[in-house]
């Protein structure tokens, strides 16, 4: 995250934004809820719509 967002505002955004794609949770509880890393990391994909080659 901090490579396509930038190492501050990854931080904010794994804290604040709330995803559908996350089951209605932010980056820090799905990960707190046991999500894998990966799967986190194709949910913001999918919500911030990052291009395939970023992925």
């Amino acid at each position: 995250m901090a490579d396509h967002f930038g190492e501050t505002y990854a931080d904010s955004f794994a804290r604040d934004h709330v995803m559908s794609q996350l089951g209605g949770r932010t980056v820090h509880q799905a990960l707190e809820d046991g999500w894998e890393a990966k799967d986190v990391w194709r949910g913001v994909c999918a919500a911030m719509e990052i291009p395939e080659g970023k992925r």
